[in-house]
């Protein structure tokens, strides 16, 4: 688990924590080794919205702190998805969307959805900061497990149309390595009890992480490296929004 923890910084974060082969293949092999990062990333992503600074300060100091964190490899699978779903039409429209996904230049489609994301999460941490320092904490922290687990679940759900890090993750692990992640990512649900809005937070980011993969299964034939970071981004900024929802309204 020691070597998983440590293969899994080095995929999702930009710690320095190295990389090799051991580490990588414990952590492709070991699901449950997303979850922890989770909790480490939204821990220090949460900083600038707990400290006292003007709203709009902090509200663009947060998603800097997440790509100093975390880098722009998920970004860039949230770039690439947002091209193929607007790719529609033709004789064989998902070998079309495969190919675009494949393509390094960045249309329309995927720079509308890099600008969506950017606003989301600048429109997020205004909220944050507005909320008191812990609650606002156990949003970032949930919302970021939410979506560490939901890369478990792809890799333990989905399958890889063709080899690459999809099918790396995918072809070793099944259903039942899901227990695990789950029961390391439970905790971070209760945080704000008696409010449900960690709770709200936690299960907003799996249900989308969810739809993303059911839609990854029927437009694309599969899911591969650029649906698994998409899926983070999207599972995150949605777990953010209705967590701020959930504790504003409880």
């Amino acid at each position: 688990m020691v070597d998983a923890v440590r293969g899994s910084l080095g995929f999702l974060t930009r710690f320095p924590v190295g990389t090799d082969r051991r580490a990588w293949d414990a952590f492709r092999r070991t699901p449950a080794a997303f979850v922890p990062v989770g909790y480490l990333v939204g821990a220090l992503a949460a900083v600038p919205v707990l400290l006292p600074l003007p709203t709009a300060t902090a509200a663009v100091l947060f998603p800097l702190g997440l790509v100093a964190l975390t880098g722009i490899n998920h970004a860039d699978g949230v770039a690439d998805v947002g091209d193929a779903a607007v790719v529609h039409g033709g004789e064989d429209p998902v070998a079309a969307r495969r190919r675009v996904l494949k393509d390094s230049a960045v249309g329309v489609g995927g720079t509308l959805a890099l600008a969506l994301l950017v606003a989301a999460l600048v429109a997020a941490g205004a909220a944050l900061a507005g909320l008191p320092a812990f609650p606002a904490l156990a949003v970032v922290v949930a919302a970021a497990v939410s979506a560490k687990l939901g890369m478990a679940m792809v890799a333990c759900l989905g399958t890889a149309p063709a080899d690459g890090l999809g099918a790396q993750l995918t072809r070793v692990s099944g259903r039942r390595d899901l227990l695990v992640p789950v029961t390391l990512a439970l905790p971070a649900g209760v945080l704000t009890l008696p409010s449900p809005a960690a709770g709200v937070a936690l299960g907003a980011g799996v249900l989308t992480t969810l739809v993303c993969w059911r839609w990854a299964d029927a437009r694309l034939g599969g899911v591969n490296g650029d649906v698994f970071g998409a899926a983070n981004e999207l599972a995150r900024v949605v777990a953010l929004h209705a967590g701020v929802i959930a504790w504003t309204l409880s």
